[in-house]
This record gives C-alpha cells, sequence and structure tokens, in this order.
C-alpha cells in the first residue's frame, strides 16, 4: 500500500495519529474525493476485488466504485495505518421493509477505544463516522442519525429534518421519522465472501447497478453532485435540488471530467 499516493489521492494533508479525529477526518476526505459509481459495469469492466486491483483504479486510474471497492480500500489504507478495522456485512432496507440478502453491502467497524462504524461506500449517507454502542441520536448537519440493536444486529437509522411530520419521500420510515438504512452483525469477513454478491451486482438484471449509471460524491457545503444516467443534479445540505438533462455523450464525459476528474471511453458505456 502506497499510504502517500492514496493521501494524495484523497487530498488529505492531516493527522494520521490512530484517534477518533483522524478516523473522522479521513471519512470525510474520501466521501469528497472518491465517488460512489458503477461506471465500471456498464463498461463491461471486470470488479476484482483485491487491495492492488483497486488500488490501481482508485487511486492510480483516480475513479470511484460501489461498496465492495470503496469500503475495502478504504480499509487497507487503515489498516496500514494501524487502525483496527474488520470488514462486517449488511444487509440494505427495503423501501416497503425487510432487508436483501447477506453481502448486499460492506461495511467496516473501527475499534479504538471505542468501536465505530466508518463507511464510504453507501453513497448518500452519514458524513461522518458513527459511534457503535452510542444509543442516543448523533447529529451531522441537518440530520440525525442512530445505531440501534435488534438481537445480533446493528441498524444505523436516520431522520433529516422535518421527517416524521412529511408524508413524501424515500425509503422506509419508522417511528418519529427514522429510516433504517442496513443492519450489519459484527461477524468479520474477507474479500472472498463478497464475491458472489459482487458478481451478481455486476451481472443480473435485477440488480439495481444494472439498470442504470450513477456517479455521486459529497460536496464541501454539505451537499451532493451526482450524475444519474443523463441527469446531473447538485442537492444542498438543506435539500435543496437543481437537475438538468445532459443532452449528448460528449456533455456527459465533460460532466464526469469536471465534477469527478474520471475519464472513461466511450462515456462510461
Amino acid at each position: 500500500m502506497d499510504v502517500k499516493a492514496y493521501l494524495e489521492r484523497i487530498k488529505y494533508r492531516g493527522s494520521v495519529a490512530l484517534t477518533a479525529a483522524t478516523l473522522r477526518d479521513l471519512q470525510v476526505a474520501h466521501l469528497l474525493t472518491v465517488p460512489f459509481e458503477n461506471l465500471s459495469i456498464h463498461a463491461h469492466e471486470p470488479i476484482v476485488l483485491s487491495d492492488d486491483a483497486l488500488f490501481a483504479k482508485i487511486v492510480k486510474r483516480r475513479r470511484g466504485g460501489f461498496c465492495y471497492e470503496c469500503n475495502g480500500l478504504f480499509a487497507a489504507l487503515l489498516r496500514a495505518l494501524g487502525f483496527e478495522i474488520s470488514m462486517l456485512s449488511a444487509e440494505v432496507a427495503h423501501p416497503d421493509g425487510g432487508y436483501s440478502q447477506p453481502f448486499d453491502h460492506m461495511t467496516l467497524l473501527v475499534d479504538l477505544q471505542q468501536r465505530w462504524l466508518v463507511d464510504v461506500g453507501f453513497g448518500d449517507s452519514f458524513l461522518e463516522p458513527l459511534l457503535l454502542d452510542d444509543p442516543g441520536e448523533q447529529i451531522q448537519g441537518n440530520r440525525a442519525y442512530r445505531i440501534v440493536r435488534d438481537g445480533d444486529y446493528f441498524i444505523p437509522s436516520r431522520r433529516d429534518d422535518g421527517d416524521g411530520r412529511r408524508v413524501d419521500g424515500d425509503g422506509p420510515r419508522v417511528d418519529g421519522g427514522w429510516r433504517p438504512q442496513y443492519r450489519f452483525t459484527l461477524h468479520p469477513y474477507e474479500y472472498e465472501d463478497y464475491a458472489a454478491m459482487c458478481a451478481y451486482h455486476q451481472t443480473s438484471p435485477q440488480s439495481h447497478f444494472t439498470q442504470g449509471r450513477i456517479c455521486s460524491r459529497a460536496t464541501e457545503d454539505g451537499g451532493r453532485i451526482s450524475l444519474s444516467e443523463m441527469r446531473l443534479i447538485t442537492t444542498s445540505e438543506n435539500g435543496e435540488r437543481q437537475e438538468s438533462v445532459l443532452e449528448s455523450d460528449a456533455e456527459y464525459a465533460a460532466a464526469l471530467r469536471e465534477h469527478f476528474g474520471i475519464e472513461m471511453e466511450s462515456g462510461g458505456k
């Protein structure tokens, strides 16, 4: 692991001491620079789950990836820095209730003096790590998060400003506007344990990753910028949304370069 090159990729110039502050700053830096994207699937590029392959893609080629890629490589960085880290299997919450199958998502656990849930591969989610054993609300901007226990499972949930009063919006809802994101246990896994689901998401017509191209990252102002097929979408921290439709493959390629620093042959198709 070329730690210096990785830190340069995410524009990180802070401390690398084994502290919660370092962990927070690294996660934020990663989410601001490395996009959540599935362009390899639509470009018919095989996704290889190994530290070397992911380093070549995300650091050397300045790409992003989906959960197995972004969280897998981020785990390797944290491990190289000396953090005690585990890769966990997560099941994503369905909008109508229930959860997906195991290994549908990879999330991370870092054990310092306290245990932290770390995730740089779940799209529009918590920007900073969450304390695993804190049952209360953890406030980040205009959102609140909490982690509840259900038997062996831990369930991170999110509530936005106004949730609990609104009846519109996406995602499953529980009491008080809380929406579960996924659930996981604390059993640690390795890359090979995710291989079957990684292959499924690259090939199955039932996988949402094969339905269309997505490229998205957090922005400095607390919002996000996303390319969803030919739609360029920006959202602010307070939920204000602007959307424009790109008219050609050339405009799509230009948006990838300008907003994500990505160069793809044939616009990522």
